[in-house]
């Protein structure tokens, strides 16, 4: 653990997200003048489960071995849902993970981030208005260029504008589903700015946040994440265990089309 004195006069810095937070037993907000800094004590690392879903819908008549690994269906994810709310769980953000581990922001108890691969448009569908419904919030990892040609099953720009205004939280998974290993820079940031900046102009919001299609990268690519302002990215590596100098690849928990509720529940628990 480290000591950070925070103490905001008419402003706070440039990358911070939040307006308003309770910090160190003070309210501060944007204008507030604290005549005497707290220290406040950084963690080194935070134990957060982060979920990783794809499809949330029935499986259609042809689902060959990948889809059905990947479909969660409505009734079980619902069930999810109920279990996470039952056992005192609190959805967060990504960047209430970051502001964490970089400024103290602290986290309610049992914290956990549900996030959502692909951008299907399920994600519209079903997975919000159940999100809804349990007061959770969930991180979509989406695509541009199916929403910029509204691409059968894809969420559209409209629909990622209606969940942002929603409170979920939108996120980069690249113009493409491509795998971004060895590829040039100019390629790079094509995709990876590319996606940045459609989906701010969508939908008002700033993505800090990347997911590495199919969890492949490369060096480059984190290099030109850090580039771009990103503040993270999530892998498809298995674990609970976040810290600052893996912030760029922080591993997530696959929720499987085989789950019960059961393996679910030690999924999320740890055990």
């Amino acid at each position: 653990m480290c000591l950070l004195f925070v103490g905001l006069a008419g402003g706070q810095r440039w990358d911070d997200p939040y307006l308003d937070w309770v910090m160190a037993g003070r309210h501060l907000s944007r204008g507030t003048v604290t005549p005497a800094p707290a220290p406040l004590l950084i963690p080194n690392h935070a134990r957060v489960p982060i979920l990783m879903y794809h499809y949330v819908s029935e499986l259609p008549a042809d689902a060959d071995r990948i889809r059905l690994d990947l479909t969660i269906t409505p009734n079980n994810f619902r069930a999810q849902l109920q279990y996470l709310s039952d056992a005192g769980y609190h959805t967060i953000t990504l960047s209430d993970l970051y502001l964490h581990l970089t400024q103290g922001l602290p986290l309610p108890e049992k914290p956990v981030i549900l996030t959502f691969d692909d951008g299907y448009r399920d994600a519209y569908e079903v997975v919000f208005p159940l999100l809804l419904e349990y007061g959770f919030t969930g991180t979509f990892f989406v695509l541009a260029t199916p929403a910029h040609f509204e691409a059968p099953g894809y969420l559209t720009w409209a629909q990622m504008k209606e969940m942002a205004d929603g409170g979920m939280d939108i996120q980069a998974h690249g113009r493409d589903h491509v795998d971004l290993r060895g590829r040039s820079y100019e390629y790079l940031v094509y995709q990876i700015l590319g996606i940045q900046e459609a989906i701010y102009y969508h939908t008002g919001h700033l993505p800090r946040f990347f997911c590495y299609p199919s969890g492949r990268y490369d060096e480059q690519v984190i290099a030109v994440l850090k580039s771009a302002g990103y503040w993270g990215a999530v892998t498809t590596e298995m674990g609970y265990d976040h810290s600052l100098d893996k912030i760029f690849t922080m591993p997530r928990i696959r929720i499987r089309g085989s789950d019960t509720l059961a393996s679910f529940a030690r999924k999320v628990e740890g055990r």
